[in-house]
C-alpha cells in the first residue's frame, strides 16, 4: 500500500553506482530503511540533495511490514532549512541529534510524540541563536531520555546536590559512589533541567569544558539505559565547534 508520511533522514549509504539505502525516522512506521534508485546521477533530476542527515521530508511511500527495505515513490522538502545544512556549528549539533536518534532506535515502532518533538527540535535549532544553540545539544539529550522512558529526575535540593548516572536523580554526599557526579556538574544538571523549552537555554551560561563533561556524562547514562548503545562520534566535534 501507498501512504504518505513525514521523515527525517538520519543516514545515507551508497548502494550500486547511483542508489542509496536511506534511514529515515518516519512520523507513521518508525525507522525505515529505503532502497532509493538512481539518485547519484548527475543534473537536475538528481535527488541526493534530499537525503542529508536532519532533512525532513514529505513522502509518499509503500510500505510493507514483512519487507526490511521499503520504497520511495515520490518525495519533496517538508521545510527548507535556512541555516542548518550550511552553518557549521548548526549542523555539527545537527548531526549529534541524528546520531542518538540513530543509536536509540533499534526497532521500527511507531513512536509519533518522539517524532513531532524531533521534528519541532530541529526547527528549533534552525532557528536558534548562538547561547541557545551551544546548549542545545544537552537540552535534546535530555528530552529524548524523558519521551523513551528513562527521565533524568529534576529532585535536585541544598541537600539533594549530586548526580547519579545510574539511577538519574540526584542525592546526598553520604550517598556518593563512582557513579555520581560533582557537585558542579550536577548543578548545572538541575538548572538545564528546568529548561522546558529551547529558550529557556539562553539564560543557563556554560563554558565549553562543564557542557563537554555535561555531555559525556549524558552519553554515560544513555550507555546505561539503551542496550548497544556504544560511544557517540560527534561528542569530539561538538567540543571543538561550541564555545
Amino acid at each position: 500500500m501507498i501512504y504518505s508520511t513525514k521523515g527525517i533522514v538520519l543516514r545515507t549509504i551508497k548502494y550500486g553506482e547511483t542508489s542509496v539505502i536511506a534511514s529515515v525516522f518516519t512520523e507513521l512506521f518508525g525507522i525505515q530503511s529505503y532502497l532509493v534508485n538512481g539518485v547519484r546521477t548527475g543534473g537536475k533530476s538528481s535527488k541526493a540533495h534530499f537525503f542529508q542527515p536532519s532533512s525532513i521530508l514529505e513522502m509518499e511511500v509503500y510500505h510493507n511490514e514483512l519487507k526490511n527495505l521499503q520504497r520511495i515513490k515520490d518525495l519533496k522538502w517538508s521545510v527548507l532549512y535556512k541555516n542548518i545544512l550550511s552553518d557549521v556549528t548548526k549542523n555539527s549539533v545537527a548531526l549529534y541529534m541524528v546520531e542518538l536518534l540513530q543509536k536509540c532506535l533499534k526497532q521500527p515502532e511507531t513512536n509519533e510524540d518522539l517524532f513531532h518533538f524531533c521534528e519541532d527540535a530541529f526547527l528549533q535549532l534552525d532557528n536558534a541563536d548562538n547561547e541557545i544553540t551551544a546548549n542545545f545539544p544537552i537540552y535534546f539529550s535530555i528530552q529524548i531520555a524523558q519521551i523513551l522512558g528513562f527521565r533524568l529526575l529534576d529532585n535536585y535540593s541544598e541537600k539533594r546536590n549530586i548526580f547519579n548516572l545510574h539511577e538519574g536523580s540526584f542525592s546526598d554526599e553520604n550517598s556518593a559512589s563512582p557513579n555520581h557526579l560533582s557537585k558542579e556538574l550536577s548543578f548545572h544538571i538541575s538548572e538545564l533541567l528546568k529548561a522546558l523549552h529551547p529558550d529557556d537555554l539562553a539564560q543557563i551560561k556554560l563554558n565549553r569544558n562543564i557542557r563537554s563533561a555535561i555531555l559525556k556524562s549524558l552519553e554515560s547514562y544513555y550507555i546505561w539505559h539503551v542496550s548497544e548503545f556504544g560511544t557517540m562520534r560527534t561528542l569530539n566535534v561538538l567540543a571543538e565547534v561550541l564555545g
